[in-house]
């Protein structure tokens, strides 16, 4: 059984468990948050999908 999630949705639990803990204040939140939007903007977008698509390809179904 194969299970699919967005890295958006990902990224942004990741980020709601490091403002929950503590670990991470409101501010680097933000900036994290506003450094992946502007980013995906930017000619990077491209070879960092093409990266992420090939690691999601490269683990296994378990």
């Amino acid at each position: 059984m194969a299970i699919t999630i967005s890295f958006v949705a990902l990224f942004g639990l990741v980020l709601f468990f490091l403002l929950r803990s503590r670990s991470l204040g409101p501010g680097s939140a933000f900036v994290a948050a506003g450094f992946g939007f502007f980013l995906a903007s930017t000619g990077a977008a491209g070879p960092i999908n093409e990266m992420a698509t090939a690691i999601v390809h490269a683990i296994p179904n378990l």
